[in-house]
């Protein structure tokens, strides 16, 4: 990891910067204006459901240079966190930033006492986090994508019985698909 990144809680002065971010490292769609993990963004704030202590920007000479958003989900019956979107700067990629982004929300998740962190993502990337096949934890994705994909991380607060059909936030069921 780079000394001279700070990574820190996203402040409400970090949004515009954010929203550039998302829209420099995922694509537009042709006739859109937004990314769609921008416009994500943008509902998650708008229905109060980001996890401002768990959403984290780093920071490289004084700019926003990579951003994880969390957001309230809830499994089973109990409460999850939803991990993502994970983004950096395009030229910024490949020099630890993401990596440091998901270290800061999966010790503060710990801490915090959250049972489990929940994404869907490259398991290459991050089973180096501890994140799981969720299937195997007994945890139900909400859409149709392949088990690998779809991972948990269990924490310290973690118990079995906690497993069950996993929902992301509201704004995720109103993303528009590719």
């Amino acid at each position: 990891m780079r000394p001279d990144l700070v990574i820190r809680p996203e402040t409400p002065a970090d949004h515009d910067d954010v929203a550039a971010l998302l829209d420099a490292a995922f694509p537009v769609p042709p006739g859109a204006r937004r990314s769609a993990e921008a416009a994500l963004v943008d509902g998650l704030r708008a229905d109060g459901d980001v996890l401002a202590e768990l959403t984290f920007v780093a920071e490289l000479d004084a700019g926003v240079a990579g951003v994880v958003v969390c957001s309230r989900a809830t499994m089973g019956e109990g409460p999850s966190v939803g991990l993502g979107p994970l983004a950096v700067r395009p030229d910024l990629q490949g020099q630890g930033i993401g990596s440091a982004l998901v270290a800061a929300v999966v010790v503060t998740a710990d801490q915090r006492r959250e049972p489990s962190l929940v994404l869907l993502g490259d398991p290459e990337y991050y089973a180096i986090f501890g994140f799981e096949t969720a299937a195997g934890r007994g945890v139900g994705a909400p859409g149709p994508w392949p088990d690998r994909f779809f991972q948990v991380r269990p924490l310290q607060a973690w118990r079995p019985y906690l497993a069950g059909p996993f929902r992301y936030a509201p704004a995720f069921d109103r993303m528009e698909q590719p």
